[in-house]
């Protein structure tokens, strides 16, 4: 923790009094979940009278997640489009966070929609139901109706949300200063984490940016028939004020009303993943979040799709590295699919390769030998996802996005139709993107950014030599080495030879009876020999914990 935090720890110490009492009673529960005796387990409750020592883990995350509120729901919300960082079972358990926050009064939502809109609601809206059909951590929807007489359905931003997630952001940070600092939590860049944390929460918080992707989607998908994108009602939202097209339908969650409806199941679910499909390997723009609850059937098998606030993007190199893996996958090439892996993920220093590529060789011989009957997209992903984590491989954010977006669309598919295959439906679009890496106008591109690069490389080059030329002559080259790992060595060796000077020096003292003295012992130097001896215990145990003080180093095993 940097001590220009502590002004914002005593701005907000009572939300840090807070999470930090929540915090401490989820962990408590874990310690005692695991090690704790039986009639301990059942001292700390949930809110809802649930034991949470006998819970998971996972679900103890959750709670703790649900009980901080709002900003922390988000952020396990983000966190569960992450299974690379925190694995596949606490990100299936992440998705499951929902929102349920007290809606605004009426007169506030008044407030915020004449003030946003600049003119009175009853200027804007014919209708406008104060009682809210929803409200989550952001806004909340109410139903309203246009003086031409359109159904909309208006979303709007709690009061003040902003300066309380200001407050908790300001908080997480400062969790993720201590939490680099832990050396079991730093693999996992928290600090990383709480800055993308940060960038996501913004995005969300403008709805005109959402307003702007259900525009793009609606010129994508506007010669479409089979497919229906709300119209959003540029007039009447503003970044904290949305209003858009009412739309009629049955929730894919709900499979009991589609299957009396006399919908087929089968169809909608490979006509659904084929809308999937073509947004991530056609447009590359996609509908990030493909939950049951986002997408619904409307009249004539219509597809339309909710809540665009999450969105991906997939840009040529992305869809290159794609190919690359499916190539390698096809063609069992394991050492390329590592070599893949390494080159577009963040890598530890100390990776081991080839037990990362003796592991990839097994996932694809394994895989490799199953039909197609047998066969399931989401199990690939996830072994893969496992493998990665295994190795404290970090993806980057969109190549994660994707993997976590096709194993909720097959998992939302098998909702409806058990035998559904997401890799049958995926079939031509991995032909598409095999053929598209090798298209004449891909190659050309390519050459036309390689040129580019060469003609910058050659306008500086020169330049740069020039001036390197001068320092030299002029005697101000310097050359900047960068250390690294070597500050434990370094401050072990100074308290050693501060343990060891200390402890020759009190012996000294001892030896003359140094006064005062009790007993004919020098006081002082006893008490330097007992700290001599404190510091010298502390650098043995700090030595063996890091694992080198009787191990050989590997190249000397070998």
């Amino acid at each position: 923790m940097k001590i220009s935090s502590i002004p914002q720890i005593y701005r907000h110490l009572a939300r840090w009094r807070e999470i930090l009492a929540v915090l401490s009673r989820y962990g408590l529960a874990d310690w005692i979940g695991r090690l704790g005796p039986e009639f301990a387990k059942d001292l700390l409750k949930a809110q809802g009278g649930v034991a949470l020592a006998r819970l998971g883990w996972e679900t103890r995350i959750r709670l703790a997640l649900t009980e901080l509120g709002p900003t922390f729901i988000k952020l396990g919300q983000v966190l569960s489009t992450r299974p690379d960082l925190v694995g596949t079972a606490l990100a299936a358990e992440l998705q499951e966070l929902q929102a349920n926050v007290a809606a605004d009064p009426p007169e506030a939502v008044r407030a915020t929609v004449a003030r946003e809109l600049h003119q009175p609601i009853e200027a804007v809206f014919a209708e406008f139901d104060a009682q809210p059909i929803a409200s989550a951590s952001i806004g909340q929807v109410h139903r309203a109706r246009l003086h031409g007489g359109q159904p909309v359905v208006v979303k709007v931003q709690h009061a003040d949300i902003e300066r309380r997630f200001q407050v908790d952001l300001e908080i997480l940070v400062g969790l993720a200063h201590w939490a680099e600092r832990i050396p079991e939590l730093a693999p996992y860049r928290p600090w990383a984490m709480a800055s993308e944390f940060q960038r996501v929460l913004r995005r969300e918080l403008d709805f005109s940016r959402e307003a702007r992707h259900m525009e793009r989607f609606a010129r994508d998908f506007a010669s479409d028939p089979t497919v229906h994108i709300p119209r959003v009602y540029p007039a009447f939202s503003s970044t904290r004020v949305l209003t858009m097209e009412a739309v009629e339908g049955i929730r894919l969650a709900e499979r009991e009303r589609l299957a009396a409806a006399g919908i087929d199941l089968v169809e909608v679910a490979r006509r659904g993943a084929d809308l999937y499909l073509t947004m991530i390997f056609v447009h590359g723009f996609y509908h990030a979040d493909p939950h049951p609850g986002n997408v619904i059937v409307m009249g004539g098998n219509v597809i339309g799709l909710l809540d665009f606030g999450m969105v991906g993007q997939i840009d040529e190199q992305l869809r290159e590295d794609i190919a690359e893996m499916l190539l390698a996958v096809t063609t069992q090439d394991a050492e390329h699919l590592a070599s893949i892996i390494i080159r577009v993920g963040a890598v530890p220093p100390d990776l081991d390769r080839a037990s990362l590529s003796l592991d990839l060789s097994d996932f694809i011989a394994y895989f490799g030998s199953q039909s197609l009957e047998e066969f399931a997209l989401t199990g690939l992903l996830n072994e893969l996802i496992e493998i990665v984590r295994r190795y404290r491989i970090v993806l980057p954010a969109r190549i994660a996005m994707l993997l976590k977006v096709l194993i909720t669309l097959e998992g939302t598919g098998q909702l409806l139709s058990p035998r559904f295959s997401l890799l049958e439906v995926m079939r031509p679009y991995r032909r598409r993107v095999l053929r598209e890496r090798y298209s004449p106008r891909r190659q050309v591109r390519k050459l036309r950014r390689i040129f580019w690069d060469l003609r910058h490389l050659l306008d500086v080059l020169p330049r740069g030599l020039a001036e390197l030329v001068d320092q030299v002559q002029a005697g101000r080259f310097d050359v900047h080495l960068e250390h690294r790992g070597l500050e434990p060595s370094v401050n072990r060796l100074c308290v050693g030879m501060l343990t060891s000077a200390l402890f020759l020096g009190s012996s000294l003292l001892l030896g003359l009876q140094f006064p005062p003295c009790i007993a004919g012992v020098s006081v002082a130097g006893a008490l330097g020999v007992a700290v001599s001896l404190v510091l010298g215990l502390r650098l043995l145990r700090a030595i063996k914990v890091s694992g080198r003080l009787d191990r050989r180093s590997d190249r000397q095993k070998r």
